[in-house]
């Protein structure tokens, strides 16, 4: 197993799959056009880029993320181990300082002798014989965006929305109070900006009103339903937003006792909480506008915003038809994919997604059939869905998230309602996963 390996992006599935390349003492080309050029969502010049949020969302592996989180811990998983040293309070989310994340990895890479980086954009697919992998994730070049078009017969692409930043001395505490929802995690991490129903509903007719980025004449306006923009949310009826990101069920104001009839949270994006991120505040307004609807919002008249929000391109290919079950191209077997390109949706995903795709590299240089994860775990369940053998047949490919829907039925009745099946998931994927890595 001498041959190079060619990677092209350095986010989040390509260290993932780098680091593990390397680990299996396989030479490294780790491929990344920053800091020579940027899409305009980037502002760091060093790998895995936390574009959107700065969560990795749920910890528990009673979630499926979470357990995800758990496989990919006992799997040595070089994102999971960097994002738990630069972890920030969250609650039970698993939230990071994005700048610290970022310098850990780059560190990390750097001390593997293996992996040599190479700057600069890459604009047409690595040819063969040598493998390669892409993973040039949501915001590919529009160049090799087209060569994967033209490779895999038409090209899918959906909208994500970015939420802003806001400085912490911008926050009046006056308004504000700490709390995490039902006093979960290990303090209050969250900030709260409670609403009454007048300010809710001005709020809601302020977003409705609000000037958007219009999408250009040849784009369709598709959205992700996991990361929908606010003022979309808002579309779709009066008290959605407090059904959804505003919820205040768990958040009582302890200044009152009472319940808010809305609630704004803030979550930091560094430990010593200098900046917070708007929960939920995806959007798609301009900035004008985002500077005049959140500063009418209770505490927020003097908020100062370090980023804005904004709406960027999300490519991705119809996996079962183009991919094979080792994430190869059929087309072309030399050539691999992983990350948001496949059609996994969230930070925790892409990592696996680039996990699985190296240990794929591996089992083919090692001359052996691929060893796939069991079905049963979080990552077999990503599998499932990237070769649609979780999806009914005719189902469209649609990037998701993992959840348990995505997971093989559990065999007959289970006790104990949701709960119940969640519990018996996490423990049938436990056991199978000691069996997989043994």
């Amino acid at each position: 197993m001498t041959q190079r390996v060619t990677i092209v992006g350095a986010g989040l599935a390509g260290c993932e799959a780098a680091y593990r390349l390397a680990r299996a003492g396989l030479e490294v080309d780790l491929w990344e056009m920053k800091p020579s050029r940027r899409s305009p969502a980037h502002v760091l010049d060093g790998p895995c880029e936390l574009v959107c949020s700065n969560s990795l969302r749920s910890d528990n592996p009673l979630n499926a993320v979470g357990l995800l989180h758990e496989e990919l811990r006992k799997l040595d998983s070089l994102v999971l181990s960097v994002a738990d040293e630069t972890r920030v309070p969250a609650g039970d989310a698993l939230a990071v300082d994005r700048e610290r994340f970022s310098r850990r990895v780059a560190e990390r890479l750097a001390a593997r002798p293996e992996i040599r980086r190479r700057d600069g954009e890459v604009t047409a697919l690595p040819g063969g014989p040598g493998l390669a992998l892409v993973a040039t994730g949501p915001l590919t070049g529009d160049a090799l965006a087209a060569e994967l078009q033209a490779l895999c017969g038409g090209r899918l692409a959906f909208y994500d929305a970015i939420a802003p930043i806001i400085s912490a001395e911008s926050i009046d505490m006056k308004v504000a109070y700490a709390k995490s929802r039902y006093d979960k995690g290990s303090g209050p991490d969250y900030l709260n900006l409670p609403l009454d129903e007048a300010q809710y509903g001005a709020f809601v007719e302020a977003l409705l009103a609000g000037e958007k980025v219009a999408p250009h004449a040849f784009e369709e306006p598709r959205y992700f339903d996991g990361c929908l923009p606010i003022e979309v949310m808002a579309e779709r009826g009066r008290e959605v937003l407090a059904h959804g990101p505003l919820k205040p069920v768990g958040l009582e104001d302890p200044r009152t006792g009472r319940r808010p009839h809305a609630v704004v949270q803030l979550r930091r994006e560094d430990l010593a909480g200098t900046a917070w991120n708007l929960v939920g505040f995806q959007t798609r307004l301009t900035w004008p506008e985002q500077r005049r609807i959140f500063r009418a919002l209770p505490g927020l008249a003097g908020a100062e915003f370090q980023r804005l929000g904004q709406v960027h391109r999300n490519t991705f290919v119809d996996a079962p038809r183009v991919l094979a079950a080792d994430l190869s191209v059929k087309a072309l077997p030399h050539l691999f994919l992983a990350g948001q390109l496949t059609g996994v949706e969230g930070y925790v995903e892409s990592a696996a997604c680039g996990h699985l795709a190296a240990r794929a590299i591996i089992d083919r240089l090692a001359g052996r059939p691929f060893q796939p994860p069991p079905a049963v775990t979080a990552l077999g369940a990503l599998l499932r869905h990237l070769t649609g053998e979780a999806h009914p047949p005719g189902h469209g490919h649609q990037p998701s998230n993992v959840i348990f829907a995505l997971f093989p039925p559990l065999p007959g009745r289970v006790h104990g309602g949701k709960e119940g099946r969640k519990l018996a998931h996490v423990e049938r994927a436990r056991k199978e996963l000691v069996s997989w890595i043994s």
